[in-house]
């Protein structure tokens, strides 16, 4: 017995370390395959398939139960992919026909192709069982689950068979999709696998379980048969129709107009983007999920506009994406009205350069001009950002980053200080070959009119990761006149450490798959005021992950905060607010528990209570998903926050509600409906958007938005949207 365990560990050994080396060949043919979800050409036979994945769940030590198996051919125009997938049946899960759906939860694969060698960027194809697809981009080495980028679309092709126990998928994607360099014969590749009829998940090349599945520091190669020639990208122009028919309610004012305008995309030298936009609308985005805020500070919200999509990274990623980031491509498009409140500010039009110069070096210009808006004080503005990223040592880079907002003509009710305002920024992040560390350090320094000192940001982070733990230290500096006009910077005036500590325990056998225990002390403190202690929270955490995929939580938050201003944390109209210059320390907890997503129904619930400033804070959120696969999901959120403060200050119960129902009819007819209530922004609104893409990436849509005034359930403001797009390849 002691003898077959040294053996199983060393054929795991050599596993394990046989695992960076893996590669599989591309066969060139000079003939066309048909896409039918059927390899009968002779050409699959010839092709020696990429397969022996490897479990990453529920363990990360053995090969997986169902395997799957990935052939590539290409000829001068095309890659082909041939893929079959083992399954124990046809009892797959397939929420919807939505294209780009989420992987959690379903059967899929999904494909990731590091085409520059650099492990920092990839382009990502999926598939479910029954062939809907999904194409998404992926920055900064795959760290964090918001490196992904699902709205960016490109054309490509695909068909699936399910058979008893498989079911095989047939690839046709254009080399035009991808950006490489001309005479490449290597990508680095990797693949993972979701079944839900075994619970597991599986990886091509071996990834710990520290790490994300879609990490790009694990990867094995793609070989070409030969050199990969110029691709030969088309001309893409995608122009638009949109006819707007809205309502004012408050003023009594009705408008109808017509809406041309569009897109045009160009690739330069197989590896560049220009992307130009004339008249842009983005009317067809779904609309924000509210938030309920209990905070003194703005919350950010996630770009969905197309145009600002691909190769964001180079703009986005640079500072503190919570503290101090410099540029938040949502400020463009948005701007202050003369109450103070934001309103839509027309986009004019723009560029955006972007992409890999060589190898090693990425490069990012975008300029944006907005219109004037004289009755509401808002001056025509450029909008522009410069950004280059060199990439050092295995997998990190060095970047540089220059931002200039600037209007372009004067206006008498223009303040000097507004005339423009630049920032000026070096950023390096570090990940290691295998990502065990990791890290980011950086200086910005912002340039405005009558100031010349004290407009710096700068931080960092360095994290170890490990099986058994992952330790961070990191803090950010944001000193008082930093300005970032086209950034989110929360607040300025601070000085931040935010060091985590936690420990993994990977029980054997138990119904838990991992759990652990986690220490994140926050402290601010504010320069100004000779380093006065302004904030702190200790959170102390317990975390488990079940074999079964579902989650559970414990928290609890020790706080204190001292009031530099009045605040109402309830929001409440002409209530007294706690006093400013107080002291307040309080201690809340916090549950929550998310069930197994594969269920029919799946659920998430997230009691908290405690105190609160000078008070207590009693919170539900909960959430409910339907799925009558494939044609139906719906889902409800509700947010519960009920405040009691001492006399003389308010008390408030708030609520937020959520409603989405999304029917897929076919592949190419959608119907989403999303309805939100919120009592704190005293709105009851409606977003409902029939979809029919009635050829690749081209689509008519049907868009009806509606506010309510909710103390008299009185209408607001409702539009009406009939919108055509198509895309043009010349």
């Amino acid at each position: 017995m002691k003898n077959s365990s040294i053996f199983v560990f060393f054929i795991c050994f050599c596993a394990f370390s046989q695992e960076p080396n893996k590669s599989t060949l591309v066969k060139y043919i000079d003939k066309e395959i048909i896409i039918d979800g059927v390899l009968d050409e002779p050409y699959w036979s010839e092709v020696t398939p990429a397969t022996n994945f490897f479990q990453y769940f529920p363990t990360d030590t053995t090969q997986a139960k169902r395997q799957a198996k990935i052939k590539f051919m290409f000829d001068d125009k095309n890659l082909y992919v041939g893929i079959k997938v083992e399954a124990k049946g046809k009892d797959f899960i397939v929420p919807s026909l939505r294209r780009d759906f989420r992987a959690g939860g379903s059967d899929n694969i999904t494909l990731l192709f590091d085409t520059f060698n650099d492990g920092t960027n990839a382009f990502i194809f999926g598939s479910n069982p029954y062939g809907v697809r999904r194409e998404m981009l992926l920055s900064g080495g795959g760290n964090d689950i918001r490196n992904f980028n699902g709205a960016w679309d490109t054309k490509w092709f695909g068909k699936s068979v399910i058979h008893n126990n498989h079911y095989v998928l047939e690839w046709k994607i254009p080399l035009s999709a991808f950006k490489y360099r001309q005479g490449e014969t290597k990508w680095r590749f990797n693949s993972y696998h979701f079944d839900t009829q075994d619970n597991e998940q599986s990886t091509w090349v071996h990834i710990p379980q520290n790490q994300y599945i879609f990490n790009l520091a694990f990867m094995g190669d793609m070989i070409f048969e030969k050199p990969l020639g110029k691709s030969k990208s088309p001309i893409s122009i995608i122009p638009f129709m949109n006819t707007i028919t809205s309502k004012d309610f408050k003023n009594n004012q009705t408008d109808s107009n017509l809406k041309i305008g569009g897109d045009a995309k160009l690739t330069i030298a197989n590896s560049m983007n220009l992307d130009l936009t004339l008249n842009p609308d983005f009317s067809q985005v779904e609309v924000d999920r509210q938030v309920t805020n209990l905070t003194r500070f703005e919350v950010g919200l996630p770009e969905r506009r197309q145009f600002f999509i691909e190769n964001s990274d180079l703009f986005s990623d640079f500072g503190d994406q919570r503290d101090a980031n410099p540029f938040f491509s949502r400020r463009i498009g948005i701007a202050k009205d003369t109450n103070n409140n934001n309103i839509e500010n027309r986009i004019i039009a723009g560029v955006r350069l972007s992409g890999k110069v060589n190898n090693n070096l990425r490069l990012g210009i975008l300029s944006m001009q907005t219109d004037e808006d004289i009755a509401n004080e808002i001056p025509t503005v450029n909008n522009s950002v410069v950004s280059i990223q060199q990439k050092v040592f295995s997998r990190s880079n060095i970047s540089m980053l220059f931002i200039n907002k600037q209007n372009t003509k004067d206006y008498d009710f223009l303040n000097d200080k507004d005339r423009y305002n630049r920032v000026l920024g070096v950023d390096y992040s570090l990940a290691s070959k295998d990502n065990t560390w990791s890290g980011k350090y950086f200086l910005h320094k912002s340039f405005s009119p009558g100031i010349n000192s004290n407009d710096y940001s700068a931080g960092f982070r360095t994290e170890f990761n490990n099986r058994l733990l992952n330790i961070r230290l990191s803090g950010v500096f944001v000193a008082e006149d930093f300005k970032s006009d086209l950034g989110f910077v929360r607040r300025t005036d601070i000085l931040k450490m935010n060091p985590s500590f936690e420990l993994r325990f990977w029980p054997k056998n138990k119904a838990i798959q991992r759990h652990s225990f986690s220490v994140i002390p926050i402290s601010i403190w504010r320069p100004k005021l000779n380093y006065e202690n302004s904030d702190y929270t200790i959170i102390t955490r317990w975390e488990g992950n079940f074999k079964n995929n579902s989650e559970i939580r414990l928290a609890m938050f020790n706080r204190f905060t001292r009031l530099y201003n009045d605040f109402d944390p309830t929001g409440t109209e002409n209530a007294i607010p706690l006093p400013a210059n107080q002291n307040y320390y309080y201690t809340s907890f916090d549950a929550s528990f998310r069930s197994d997503q594969r269920k029919k129904i799946s659920y998430r619930i997230n009691p908290s209570f405690g105190e609160f400033y000078n008070g207590t804070k009693y919170s539900l959120e909960t959430s409910l998903t339907v799925r009558l696969q494939p044609y139906f999901l719906g889902s409800i959120q509700m947010n519960y926050d009920k405040i009691e403060l001492p006399d003389p200050y308010p008390d408030t119960s708030i609520w937020l509600i959520g409603p989405r129902l999304d029917v897929t009819f076919t592949k190419n007819i959608f119907w989403a409906t999303f309805l939100q209530y919120s009592n704190q922004r005293e709105n009851f609104s409606i977003n409902t958007r029939l979809q029919w893409r009635v050829a690749p990436l081209s689509d008519l849509f049907l868009v009806y938005n509606d506010n309510y005034a909710t103390d008299i359930f009185s209408p607001k403001y409702r539009t009406f949207n009939l919108k055509f797009t198509y895309w043009l390849s010349i």
